[in-house]
């Protein structure tokens, strides 16, 4: 049977905010409180970061630490490509949303013929570049890398070429060529989004599943409509940022936002995805137990951890024994 190893990505450097770099071990106390084995059962493995270059001045304004978040990408590529070339699920547990960039090039290191499909569960787009970015926070552009997406129709910034040289490369991590397409990424719950991002939503019909829309059908009809909108993929990646939970249950994040799931939905959900054997991927990003109080985002995030990883596994379980034997 495939075995699981979780993959443990404790970069900031993404986010605007810090203290994400502190969501896995928020984890592992919530964990430990629980009275759980979980990080016992699964081998791991970190990623090295560069959360250190946080002291010096940052010299991207519009895509902030991007040389060193080039540097993460590649670490992080490498690794989800072993985990797979090995034979086992990578589960991803990350510090600020900009390393899902680096997951989703790993993966298609590894299958470099095969059509991803992205799953995206988050209050946020993360479809912006150095061209249309209001921040310049990376944590916004994961998706705009993996598309090789500038959106330049709708630039308002005006990047410096050292900004433009390591953005190139950025896009060109794990493979040449763009690891995904506009029509095979699903968004879920995205509710907190800018101009550019809905042009983009707009111009290639990108779905969202609003959360109205999660109320009235139900998260497991979503699930399926999800995973059925991605049915010419070969493989699909889940990534789950912990802020699509509403903000009465993830004040312990960089950007809550209001309206969105609540722990039961969201545990239902993730599990309902994964479940799909063409589900090879799953990461948990953005849990900043420096704006919390007593854990309580870890907490939620844990409970939806351990009830996704059990979907997992129990689905590798029926996989093998549907396997033939030699």
């Amino acid at each position: 049977m495939k075995k699981i190893r979780l993959i443990e990505v404790k970069s900031e450097l993404g986010a605007g905010k810090r203290g994400a770099s502190l969501g896995v071990d928020a984890l592992k106390i919530a964990c430990l409180n629980k009275g759980s084995d979980y990080f016992k059962r699964f081998t791991s493995v970190e990623v090295p970061n560069f959360n250190d270059v946080m002291f010096e001045k940052n010299l991207f304004p519009h895509a902030k630490y991007i040389d060193s978040i080039l540097q993460t990408y590649k670490r992080i590529s490498n690794t989800v490509e072993q985990t797979l070339e090995l034979g086992m699920f990578p589960l991803v547990l990350a510090g600020d949303h900009s390393n899902a960039g680096g997951t989703i090039a790993g993966i298609k290191a590894t299958y470099p013929d095969k059509t991803l499909g992205v799953i995206w569960v988050d209050a946020h787009a993360d479809i912006h570049s150095p061209y249309t970015t209001p921040s310049g926070n990376m944590h916004g552009m994961p998706l705009a890398a993996s598309l090789g997406e500038d959106n330049l129709d709708c630039k308002t910034n005006e990047p410096d070429q050292e900004t433009i040289f390591f953005w190139e490369s950025l896009k060109k991590v794990g493979t040449e060529e763009p690891k995904i397409r506009h029509e095979n990424i699903v968004y879920i719950v995205t509710r907190s989004y800018e101009k550019p991002e809905v042009y983009l939503f707009d111009k290639h019909n990108i779905k969202n599943f609003t959360y109205p829309e999660v109320i009235a059908k139900g998260v497991e009809q979503v699930a399926e409509e999800a995973l059925y909108r991605l049915r010419d993929c070969d493989l699909i990646y889940v990534s789950f940022d912990v802020d699509s939970l509403d903000s009465k249950f993830s004040k312990g994040t960089g950007t809550p936002v209001e309206v969105g799931l609540n722990v039961e939905q969201a545990k239902q959900l993730c599990y309902h995805l994964v479940s799909h054997p063409k589900v090879v991927c799953f990461e948990m990003v953005e849990i900043n137990p420096t704006l919390d109080a007593e854990n309580t985002m870890a907490q939620n995030a844990f409970d939806i951890l351990e009830y996704t990883t059990e979907a997992i596994q129990n689905r590798l379980a029926q996989e093998a024994q549907a396997a033939p034997t030699a």
